[in-house]
């Protein structure tokens, strides 16, 4: 059944990246809430955002957990998730928006720009400022997704086929996502390094 083997799955990658954030990090919250996406029409994803106390949460849709075609891509997604909360992806993305905000509304100003127009520049500053580093931290976060995925006994390669199975992003200007050959690319080599 397929809850079943998502229950596995958590059961066994949960304390892996638990353990991982506690040796590797020194102001994190480590206790990971896994939560499933309750909306049956929500596409295929997860995610890992924050509660407002900075505990990391990681949402599962119901699409992706039905998608998956084996637990090893299960435990990947997951361990690709946790990572992003290891490597403090939120809080740097954050505040590269910031930073392009303020640049850009402060060339904006300086122009001359005002009311709508001003805005306009801040909230493209955010967005360039907070994608400006998305494919490195994607491509990050596999990585040591690919350690997380071993460490609590899956395959990280037969994990990270879902890439093949996915809409290939490309090489976007501002792009979320590396293309999926570069992300399946840094999984064999992450793998490789590990001696799997």
């Amino acid at each position: 059944m397929i809850a079943n083997r998502f229950v596995r799955v958590v059961d066994r990658v949960e304390p892996v990246a638990e353990s991982i954030c506690r040796e590797e990090t020194e102001r994190l919250l480590c206790d990971f809430n896994i939560m499933v996406d309750p909306n049956p029409d929500a596409p295929a994803n997860a995610y890992q955002t924050q509660d407002r106390w900075g505990r990391p949460i990681i949402i599962f849709t119901v699409a992706l957990i039905a998608d998956a075609r084996n637990e090893d891509e299960l435990a990947f997604v997951l361990g690709h998730e946790a990572s992003h909360h290891l490597l403090g992806h939120i809080k740097k993305s954050t505040e590269g928006a910031k930073a392009g905000a303020v640049i850009f509304g402060n060339l904006a100003s300086a122009s001359g720009l005002q009311d709508e127009a001003l805005e306009d520049a801040v909230n493209l500053g955010a967005l360039v400022g907070s994608r400006y580093y998305a494919k490195r931290y994607e491509l990050e976060a596999d990585r040591l997704g690919t350690l997380i995925t071993v460490e609590a006994g899956y395959n990280p390669i037969r994990g990270a086929q879902f890439f093949t199975r996915i809409p290939d992003p490309g090489d976007r200007f501002l792009g979320s996502h590396p293309p999926n050959a570069q992300r399946l690319q840094v999984v064999r080599e992450a793998a490789d390094e590990l001696g799997y």
